[in-house]
C-alpha cells in the first residue's frame, strides 16, 4: 500500500467519524396545531403520549412564537432564518381576501418563496447531510420552488386534493406521481411512512436532517373512524368542549412521532438526534369548511390575528443526553431555527438579521436570553377574522397596532396574558418606546404596507 493510498484511508476515516458526530435533526411541523392542544401543554381531552414524553424527556418552551399568523410565512421563516416581511412573503399562497368596508387593501406581496433564497436544507446539505422533506411544502408550486430543487433530496409531497386526508397524491422529484390514494390510505399515516422510509433507507456514513410537515390538524376535520369511539365516550364529561374529530387526528400525529421514536431506538439513533415538535401558527378558532376545531382558553384570538392565540404555539426540543429535561419562559421564533442548527454544527450563524441562535437555551434554560425584540407583519385579511395588523415583543411587553386605524394598543404579558388591558393610555413612555421600534423595523425591512383606498 502506498503512503499516498494510506493517506486516502486515513482521509476517509476522518471523514465518517466526523459525519457520525454530527446530530441527526428532525423537524416535526405541525399544521395550525393550538398552543393548547397537546397534552403536555395542559389539554386533558387530547391524548399524545408521545409527544408528551419528547417534552417530559426534552425542553418545553412556554413561549414559543410562530413568525406569522399563517402557515406560508412562517414556513418560509423556518426555511430561511428570514421574517416574512424581509421576504415580502406575508400571507398563505392562495389568500386573497379583501373587505370592502376596510379603509384599506392588501398590498402587493410575494406569492412563493424565490429560489434564491438560501434554505435549511441547503445549508445543511453543504454541511455533509442527506436531507429529507415530508408533507406540505405550500412555499411555491412552480418549477423553480419545489423542494427538490431548495435542497431536499429525499421528497414527498403531498399535491392534489390537499384538505382531505384521503384521495389525495403524493409527487416527489420533477413532479412526478408517487402515490394516488383511492380512499384507503390515511394521509398522515402515509407522512410517516414516508418519514420512517427516509430514516431507513438513508446513507448511514452521514448524518440526516428530515423536515417532515404533516398536514394535521389543519380542516378538513377528517380522522381515522377507528380513533373516535374513546373520544366520543369522554365528550360529555367536558361539556363538549372539545373536537373529537379534531383529538382523533392529533393522535394521529403522536402516533406517528411514536414510531419514529421507535425507529431511532431500534436503529440506536436516539442518542444521536435531535427532534424538533412545532406548530406553524395558532389553531383554527371560527367554524371553516366545518365545526370549530379547538379553543384557546386564556389565550386571545386564533389563526389569523397577532393576538397570542394566533402566535403563541407548543415548541419541543428533545436530545436524548445533550438537552436536559425542562420548561423554559424563554421566548423565541421560527426565524431562530436555522441559526441555532448551524451554531450545533459550529458554524457561523449571522445568516439573517431577523434569526438569533438560542442553543444557549437548551443548554441553560434557567438563564436569560438576551433575544431582544420579535416583530409581526400581516397586512392581510385572514379567513378567520383577522384583519390587517402589526405587533412587536420586547420582554414581557407587546404591543399592537391596527393598520386600518393606526390604533395601538399595549399589554403586559407577564400579567395579563389573555391582553385583556390595555395599559397603552397609562404608559405612553413604553407605548411610544416599542411604536418607534416596530416603525423603524418595518422601514429596515421595507415590509409591504396595506395600500389606502382614495375617497
Amino acid at each position: 500500500m502506498s503512503k499516498y493510498t494510506l493517506l486516502l484511508y486515513v482521509l476517509l476515516f476522518f471523514h465518517k467519524i466526523n459525519a457520525q458526530t454530527k446530530p441527526n435533526i428532525i423537524f416535526i411541523l405541525t399544521d395550525d396545531l393550538g398552543y393548547s392542544d397537546l397534552g403536555c401543554y395542559g389539554n386533558p381531552f387530547n391524548e399524545t403520549k408521545y409527544i408528551d414524553s419528547l417534552a417530559k424527556g426534552g425542553l418545553r418552551f412556554t413561549q414559543a412564537y410562530a413568525a406569522s399568523t399563517v402557515c406560508s410565512p412562517s414556513r418560509a421563516a423556518i426555511m430561511t432564518g428570514k421574517h416574512p416581511a424581509r421576504l415580502k412573503l406575508t400571507n398563505y399562497l392562495v389568500g386573497e381576501r379583501k373587505d370592502s368596508l376596510s379603509p384599506v387593501n392588501p398590498p402587493n406581496w410575494q406569492r412563493f418563496l424565490p429560489n434564491a433564497e438560501i434554505t435549511m436544507a441547503e445549508r445543511l446539505n453543504d454541511l455533509g447531510y442527506q436531507t429529507g422533506m415530508v408533507g406540505k411544502w405550500h412555499l411555491g408550486w412552480g418549477k423553480e420552488q419545489m423542494p427538490w430543487v431548495q435542497g431536499f433530496d429525499y421528497n414527498r409531497m403531498i399535491d392534489k386534493n390537499g384538505l382531505d386526508y384521503y384521495n389525495y397524491s403524493i409527487i416527489s422529484n420533477g413532479g412526478k406521481t408517487v402515490f394516488q390514494d383511492k380512499g384507503t390510505d390515511y394521509l398522515t399515516d402515509k407522512l410517516s411512512d414516508y418519514a420512517l422510509e427516509f430514516i431507513e433507507k438513508r446513507q448511514k456514513e452521514q448524518p440526516f436532517f428530515l423536515y417532515l410537515c404533516y398536514s394535521a390538524p389543519h380542516v378538513l376535520l377528517v380522522p381515522r373512524a377507528d380513533k373516535l369511539g374513546k373520544y366520543f365516550w369522554k365528550t360529555e364529561k367536558f361539556g363538549e368542549k372539545y373536537n373529537t374529530n379534531y383529538a382523533a387526528m392529533i393522535e394521529s400525529v403522536d402516533d406517528g412521532v411514536g414510531r419514529i421514536l421507535k425507529t431511532l431506538t431500534e436503529q440506536g439513533l436516539l442518542e444521536n438526534t435531535l427532534i424538533v415538535f412545532t406548530s406553524d401558527n395558532g389553531h383554527v378558532g371560527l367554524p371553516e369548511l366545518g365545526p370549530t376545531p379547538a379553543h384557546s382558553d386564556i389565550l386571545r384570538k386564533w389563526k389569523g390575528h397577532v393576538y397570542e392565540g394566533g402566535i403563541r404555539i407548543p415548541a419541543i426540543w428533545f436530545w436524548k443526553g445533550k438537552i436536559q429535561p425542562s420548561v423554559t419562559p424563554q421566548y423565541f421564533c421560527h426565524t431562530d431555527y436555522v441559526p441555532t442548527f448551524l451554531d450545533i454544527l459550529g458554524q457561523k450563524t449571522d445568516i439573517s438579521p431577523d434569526g438569533k441562535s438560542i442553543w444557549q437555551v437548551t443548554q441553560n434554560p434557567e438563564k436569560a436570553l438576551d433575544r431582544g425584540a420579535l416583530y409581526w407583519h400581516y397586512p392581510h385579511f385572514s379567513n378567520q377574522g383577522g384583519k390587517p395588523y402589526g405587533a412587536i415583543r420586547l420582554g414581557d411587553w407587546k404591543l399592537v397596532e391596527s393598520y386600518e386605524t393606526n390604533k395601538v394598543e399595549l399589554y403586559n404579558l407577564a400579567n395579563d396574558l389573555a391582553e385583556k388591558v390595555d395599559l397603552s393610555k397609562k404608559n405612553k413612555a413604553k407605548t411610544k418606546e416599542l411604536y418607534d421600534s416596530l416603525i423603524l423595523w418595518r422601514k429596515e425591512v421595507e415590509a409591504n404596507m396595506p395600500i389606502r383606498k382614495k375617497g
